[in-house]
């Protein structure tokens, strides 16, 4: 009797079944991300969504992006229930510094073994990062490499969707000397730097230190620190637009402050932080220490304990800092807006 088509592609390292089970034990998760806009269930070709009515010129913003090997650390931990929660951080936190707010949600895991069960606390953390930032998870692809990744192995990115009032758009024009910075604290290192920090901490050779508690992280551990979930600042960036004139907003990502806080500036003016306002994180000093890394080369790759930075005119900061701060953030002046070409400066 010959063998049917689903057994012998599981021959291959290909499981349908295991694919099957996946959509189900995932489902529960996505029913919790569920909006005003969805108009379907999952499984069909293509995700719809209805736009939202009350916007004179509406304008979509889109973002997509993964979560860089911080993957690695899921799967040297085997925790796969908070990454999820990284890749709509990295996609949402961009688009709300347009002033944008996030839609919908797509994800896309690659993975080298369908295990269901490890793919379904993927997407749970998935869904719990659209249910922080208002989002729903409308569809995704679960694909299975055999051959082409290890068995144990997967990558995770996604896709996000936001809305803004044309007029709305957050593009920096109307930032001007005098202007002021806030600091919106970071939950740790967030979705970047972590290659260096496999580096650092000898991560690919000596697993086992990372679970031996860390006197420097207050007693937790290094694995626990770095896997802390990114921060999601929408629902507090979205009560601020709606109460004060921002004038720019920088995710702290990939570059640090270099590279991240000059894209929100217009020619001819640059952020003025003073370094002693920084809260760093003690994850940081760590990593300065232990890879006898050079103050900037720092401040070029992580976020320093710094999110996101909001930039407002000086007689804003006060009702600013209340609103963020009664929203959950830990919200804090770091700086002012210069004229200059150097994009930033810390001093």
């Amino acid at each position: 009797m010959s063998k049917s088509f689903s057994e012998s592609y599981k021959a291959a390292g290909v499981d349908i079944t295991a694919g099957y089970k996946s959509v189900e034990l995932m489902k529960a998760h996505i029913a919790r991300t569920k909006n005003e806009g969805c108009l379907d269930d999952v499984g069909g070709f293509g995700g719809c969504f209805g736009l939202p009515t009350g916007y004179e010129e509406p304008v979509l913003v889109s973002g997509t992006d993964g979560c860089g090997t911080k993957v690695k650390m899921a799967i040297l931990m085997d925790k796969h229930d908070t990454i999820g929660i990284d890749a709509v951080a990295m996609c949402v936190n961009d688009i709300i510094c347009c002033g944008a707010k996030p839609l919908f949600f797509l994800d896309y895991i690659a993975c080298g073994k369908n295990v269901p069960e490890k793919i379904a606390a993927i997407v749970s953390g998935v869904a719990e990062g659209c249910v922080q930032s208002g989002a729903a998870l409308i569809g995704g692809e679960t694909a299975e490499h055999p051959g082409m990744m290890p068995i144990d192995e997967y990558d995770l990115a996604g896709f996000a969707v936001g809305i803004v009032d044309k007029k709305k758009i957050l593009d920096n024009s109307k930032t001007t000397e005098g202007d002021v910075v806030i600091a919106l604290a970071s939950s740790g290192i967030h979705s970047n730097g972590f290659s260096l920090c496999r580096k650092v901490f000898d991560i690919d050779n000596n697993p086992d230190d990372l679970y031996v508690p860390c006197e420097e992280l207050g007693g937790a551990s290094v694995a626990q620190t770095l896997l802390t979930p990114t921060k999601i600042y929408v629902k507090s960036v979205l009560a601020l637009l709606e109460k004060v004139n921002v004038k720019a907003i920088s995710h702290i990502t990939g570059g640090g402050f270099y590279e991240n806080i000059p894209r929100a500036l217009p020619k001819g003016y640059t952020a003025k932080i003073t370094k002693s306002a920084v809260k760093v994180l003690p994850i940081f000093d760590l990593i300065a220490k232990r890879g006898n890394i050079p103050e900037r080369d720092m401040f070029n790759t992580y976020n320093m304990g710094v999110g996101m930075s909001i930039t407002v005119a000086a007689d804003e900061v006060d009702t600013a800092l209340e609103i963020l701060n009664s929203h959950g953030e830990e919200a804090y002046v770091i700086g002012e807006i210069v004229k200059g070409d150097e994009g930033v400066i810390i001093c």
